[in-house]
């Protein structure tokens, strides 16, 4: 199997599969939506009574929002992720599960209203770096006389256990498609081919002719381009065309080496147990 990267941003990726077939691209993106480990906000600690600010007044420790929807939203906030610093906090090899710099994010939220607690309010307590991407986040509005105390604790984890710790989002993918106008093959992901998504697609993969539409734009420029009025289309299941976006925890380098890395040790370990059945 090949990969190609076809387009790169910090948040998105969009790539292509070459000599490979459906089961592994499936195969790639339950990994990299279930698999692919971050931090995320796991334990929340309220403090609860009045807090007194330095001029001597004093604010009560409440919220319009139960503490369980408030940790829910502090637990959806994407947290920086380094992969090869981080350890799973229960097989942690520095503390063995009691939390450490190479295990465990803490992040204190000092707040009073009137005003909105957002994610840039978390303050991470060590590294500057670990603040939240996004700081425009919004977790609750506090009143007059209001305020908000409390320290979170991040840790390792996998979308399997919960949502909160999936660094992808909106992972799909397409057989690349095959175009021939007249006597001419086109490549689709030739970005000086006018190909339409909406109209060049084949519904059951076989090759098949389309009419194009003229009030189309793109099939306009196709048509206008190679002097066809119709197009030939179909589907090539061993080149694979996949897309994902980054919640921002990770960048989506990073996610698809890890994803990669972890399908690779999964096969790695799949033929060793087959060899010795063998």
């Amino acid at each position: 199997m090949k990969i190609k990267v076809l387009e790169a941003k910090d948040e998105s990726m969009r790539f292509l599969l070459e000599d490979t077939a459906p089961a592994f691209a499936n195969a790639l993106r339950r990994v990299l939506l279930s698999d692919v480990p971050k931090m995320a906000i796991e334990d929340v600690e309220f403090h609860l009574g009045p807090i007194r600010a330095e001029d001597g007044k004093e604010y009560e420790s409440v919220s319009p929002l139960f503490d369980e929807m408030i940790a829910h939203r502090l637990g959806l906030i994407p947290v920086p992720t380094d992969l090869a610093l981080y350890n799973p906090r229960e097989t942690c090899p520095s503390c063995h599960g009691e939390g450490c710099p190479n295990c465990t994010i803490i992040y204190s939220l000092n707040k009073r209203g009137p005003g909105t607690v957002t994610s840039g309010d978390l303050e991470p307590i060590g590294d500057a770096k670990l603040r939240p991407r996004d700081p425009n986040i919004p977790i609750v509005k506090l009143g007059e006389g209001q305020a908000m105390l409390i320290y979170a604790t991040a840790v390792l984890g996998s979308g399997k256990d919960h949502a909160k710790w999936q660094p992808t989002h909106g992972v799909g993918y397409r057989y690349d498609p095959i175009l021939k106008a007249g006597n001419k093959s086109l490549d689709a992901l030739d970005p000086a081919v006018p190909y339409c998504t909406s109209h060049m697609e084949s519904s059951s993969g076989e090759e098949q002719t389309v009419e194009l539409p003229a009030d189309c734009k793109v099939c306009r420029r196709f048509i206008e381009q190679y002097k066809v009025e119709s197009v030939k289309v179909g589907s090539d299941p061993t080149r694979i065309v996949m897309s994902f976006e980054t919640d921002g925890s990770l960048s989506s380098k990073d996610v698809l080496v890890a994803g990669l890395d972890i399908l690779g040790k999964r096969f790695a370990d799949l033929a060793a147990q087959a060899s010795s059945l063998a």
